[in-house]
């Protein structure tokens, strides 16, 4: 560990010798934009993939001379209506000119233009550049290598020393240092190239150099080649990558925000095909090769992939063989029992995507196939609610899906089947009434046995199967400034659940009022319930049945920058929860200052927080180093601040350090199991530093 710190600093002081003496441009700050348009905080959403994409978007701005009805949709930011304008005005006028044009386009107003600005471009100083690929990499000036170390400071139980239990044997402990390290390599150049790495630790996890067991020295290790537009060739990927299709049912890996306070245009998916992929999650990535190969309007893409999954595999020996419950996701190689379940099983995937695209780009249809093989059976514990979930070693999942544009609505649906028979649909309209109303409307039905690995369609569940339900969303602006969102979510489960011995159903509603009376002023008061059904606390009954409990939840915020330099946040979140006339609640209040001069920026925040029970914990997105997010659950009686501090010491080179801690009131020890800390107080550090070559 000492000799890993030891070439890190080694590594920093040589960059900054060699740094030049010039400033970056100015970077967005990407929580407070997730935090506008996807208000809802749940630990289910892939936080890391949306901030990811986001970033990886920002970092290679897209096009809006060149830009696809797709790639259009797939920033989440215009409506059916501006995208249509924005098309019909590049047909009319020819190419955009400059970014300010955008003012001229039909529908577009200043608050969209600037939440647009960042991810956009009018030009591409790639187009017609026929050097040969090796030069445009090594000449291209977006690139950056990240280099990050982050650790709890108090000490975690799993780092104590070991015990002895009752029969005789120590303790399990973690077999790695406290510190997680990270770092990554990218360099990328929009519709042309990416390649890059990403190598990780997490905190207990050993840094060690053991082929055997298929470590080789950073416990996660990822690499990427990706071209794109090579003749007929749309897109060719090595190592790493996503696939992101129709609606998701069969291809859905990556960013897909769902509900939240953008409530129309994240209900529909995009068609993206094959993309790199950067993320140090462990799981919902393919490994091994695929190319998208165009021939006429038809795009026909294959994909292979060979990897290892974590799982628990066990023996069964009155039939001799191997059987695992499931594939785990957690990523975490801490201990013994951890390790002994790292790469346990072999997983093969293969199969493909036929799509046909018309020559005005206003309808597509597309078919999907995709086959998955494990060299051990998935056999589940059973559980009453788990009866009809995937069991075999093979299956396969194939289907169709549409889009089709008609005026200023946009229609798309997916239609999937599964080997078991299970059946998953999906399907709904974006539209726009005019400039001032724009809609949404999703429907969807997963039943019980539809078995899909990678899919990630639009729905209440993390996993598609065993439920249905109709989404309605809106978005109304009256006038200048100001505006409206709201959706209504109606859903069921016809089978069992986790915590439910009986089919079951909810609902969900928000509503969201939005005013900024100036670009440095943004006011939002926003209202959300959730109603669920689960099962009784009473533990008195032979039988459990089923009772509903009520979620609600409030937001008040305000955003101001008071000059150029300084920003204010203020921000309440209240919320309660009523189950078998039991009624707890919880609130957070928090206070934000950020600071920016020059070369340096300053964040900030201070909260104090109170929730009666773990059903009322508050979600709130925190300023973090590049790259780095955080979402913790604000849960108990304390207070939670942190201070984060960067540093642009040139254009090529940057600084991050952060410090956060959560101070509780009514606890003396934090976190359970080996995560257990003694005392009220749990602080985290993050050190960082980027160099752009």
């Amino acid at each position: 560990m000492k000799r890993l710190f030891l070439l890190l600093s080694i590594g920093c002081l040589w960059l900054t010798l060699a740094q030049a003496q010039e400033y970056p441009r100015k970077e967005i700050d990407l929580q407070s934009f997730i935090e506008e348009l996807f208000q809802v905080q749940d630990e289910d959403l892939n936080y890391e993939d949306l901030y990811e994409s986001l970033y990886t978007l920002y970092l290679n701005p897209l096009n809006l001379n060149t830009a696809t009805r797709d790639e259009l949709q797939a920033l989440f930011i215009l409506s059916t209506d501006q995208i249509e304008s924005l098309l019909a005005h590049r047909e009319k006028t020819g190419r955009l000119l400059s970014i300010y044009e955008l003012q001229s386009v039909s529908g577009f107003d200043l608050t969209t233009i600037h939440r647009l600005l960042p991810f956009v471009t009018i030009d591409d100083t790639r187009y017609g550049d026929n050097r040969p690929l090796v030069r445009r990499i090594l000449s291209e000036p977006n690139n950056y290598w990240i280099v990050r170390m982050e650790r709890t400071l108090e000490e975690k139980k799993g780092f104590s020393p070991a015990t002895l239990r009752s029969d005789s044997t120590l303790s399990t402990r973690y077999t790695g240092s406290a510190e997680k390290i990270f770092s990554r390599f990218r360099v990328s150049h929009s519709k042309d190239f990416s390649l890059g790495f990403t190598v990780e630790k997490d905190a207990g996890e050993a840094l060690a150099w053991s082929p055997g067991n298929q470590q080789y020295g950073f416990d996660f290790n990822s690499a990427h080649f990706y071209l794109q537009n090579k003749g007929k060739f749309k897109s060719i990927a090595l190592g790493d990558y996503q696939l992101q299709f129709g609606q998701g049912l069969v291809f859905g890996s990556g960013f897909s925000p769902g509900k939240g306070g953008e409530t129309v245009s994240t209900t529909r998916r995009s068609t993206l095909g094959v993309r790199p992929f950067t993320s140090v999650l462990e799981s919902t990535f393919l490994r091994g090769g695929a190319a998208t190969y165009q021939v006429g309007a038809f795009d026909i893409t294959a994909f292979y992939s060979h990897q290892r999954q974590d799982a628990n595999l066990q023996t069964d020996t009155l039939e001799n063989n191997d059987f695992f419950a499931g594939v785990q996701v957690t990523g975490f190689h801490r201990t013994p029992s951890e390790l002994a379940n790292k790469n346990a099983i072999g997983e093969q995937v293969a199969g493909g995507n036929v799509m046909y695209r018309s020559t005005n780009g206003r309808w597509q249809v597309g078919a999907n196939y995709l086959y998955t093989a494990y060299d051990a059976t998935i056999r589940r514990n059973p559980r009453k609610y788990n009866q009809f979930d995937f069991s075999g070693a093979s299956n396969y999942v194939g289907g169709l899906y549409f889009a089709y544009i008609w005026q200023n609505l946009n229609f798309f649906g997916e239609y999937a089947q599964s080997a078991s028979g299970g059946q998953g649909m999906v399907g709904g309209l974006v539209g726009s009434l005019g400039s001032k109303i724009d809609f949404s409307m999703v429907a969807r039905n997963y039943e019980r046995n539809f078995h899909s690995f990678y899919g990630a369609a639009f729905g209440e569940q993390t996993v598609n199967n065993n439920e249905r339900g109709i989404y309605w969303g809106i978005k109304v602006s009256p006038i200048s400034r100001f505006w409206i969102t709201a959706y209504y979510d109606k859903f069921a489960f016809p089978w069992l659940t986790y915590r439910t011995d009986a089919p079951s159903e909810g609902a969900e509603h928000l509503l969201r009022f939005n005013y900024q009376p100036a670009r440095r002023i943004l006011l939002y008061a926003q209202f959300r319930q959730e109603t669920k059904d689960r099962n009784t606390s009473r533990i008195d009954l032979p039988i459990k049945y089923v009772v509903e409990g009520r979620k609600r939840n409030a937001i008040l915020n305000l955003d101001y920058a008071v000059n150029a330099f300084i920003s204010l946040k203020s921000r309440m979140q209240v919320s309660d929860y009523l189950f078998e006339g039991n009624r707890t609640t919880g609130y957070t209040l928090m206070q934000d200052i950020s600071f920016e001069k020059g070369p340096i920026r300053i964040a900030t925040r201070y909260a104090m927080f109170d929730t009666e029970d773990y059903e009322n914990r508050q979600y709130v997105y925190e300023r973090d180093v590049l790259y780095g997010f955080s979402i913790p659950a604000y849960s108990g009686l304390g207070t939670r601040s942190y201070l984060v501090l960067q540093y642009n010491a040139s254009r090529k080179l940057s600084f991050w350090a952060r410090i956060s801690r959560f101070n509780y009131l009514d606890r003396e020890t934090v976190g359970s199991g080996l995560e257990e800390t003694q005392g009220r107080f749990r602080t985290d550090i993050k050190l960082q530093v980027r160099y752009k070559f």
